[in-house]
Formats: structure tokens, C-alpha cells, sequence
């Protein structure tokens, strides 16, 4: 009953978000999911409905590197996602954090993501 709840709140939250936070061609939306074992992130024009860039810690060179969804595997992936961001043409994105508090692991990932040069 209780794990309802929370999942209900979790929903809750990412609509208020959502509500003020959408992506366009020349600013898409950066999404950042972290489940227990991994991160995902993703840069989403929602104008279109299409994902322009894509990386989670399963991609075949970050997964040699054993990254964990913690404050180490978020820095690395935003580091890596901001590189990947920039060769597909993305300098500037709107930051969603999915219901999370932009605290810890959300944070670390946002701050790599600005130091490997995306602006937000």
C-alpha cells in the first residue's frame, strides 16, 4: 500500500514538472532517469516526439567501465552524455530530473553535464 503511494507521489511530481519543462529542436529536454543499477539519460525534442541523443550506463563503452548509479557513475555519464550531447548539435538544454530532488546523484550528473559544456 505504502510502495503505491510513493509511486503515486513519484508521478505527481514529474507532471508538475513536465507542466513547465518541454524540449524544442533548438532546446530539447534533457531527462535523467536513475533506477537502482543504472543511469539513463537522454536530450528529447518534444515538439517532434524524437530522441536526439541517448546514453545510459548499459552502452557498450561505458559498461566496460562498471558504472553503478551512484555519485561516481553520475559524474562520469554527464561528463560522457555532454561529449555526445555536443556531436550531435546540442549546446543548450532544458534539465528535467524525472521526480527526483536535485540533490546528490542528480546534482552530480547536472553539474558534469555543465562542465563537459552543456549550458542550462
Amino acid at each position: 500500500m505504502n510502495t503505491i503511494r510513493k509511486a503515486n507521489l513519484l508521478q505527481k511530481r514529474r507532471w508538475r514538472i513536465r507542466k513547465k519543462v518541454t524540449g524544442t529542436a533548438a532546446r530539447p529536454r534533457l531527462s535523467v532517469k536513475f533506477s537502482t543499477k543504472h543511469i539513463y539519460a537522454q536530450a528529447i525534442d518534444d515538439d517532434a516526439g524524437k530522441t536526439i541523443a541517448f546514453l545510459g550506463t548499459l552502452d557498450g563503452s561505458l559498461r566496460k567501465q562498471k558504472l553503478k548509479a551512484n555519485l561516481a557513475g553520475a559524474k562520469a555519464l554527464g561528463l560522457a552524455f555532454a561529449s555526445k550531447a555536443k556531436a550531435a548539435g546540442i549546446s543548450t538544454v532544458v534539465f528535467d530530473r524525472n521526480g527526483a530532488l536535485y540533490h546528490g546523484k542528480v546534482k552530480a550528473f547536472a553539474d558534469a553535464a555543465r562542465e563537459g559544456g552543456l549550458v542550462f
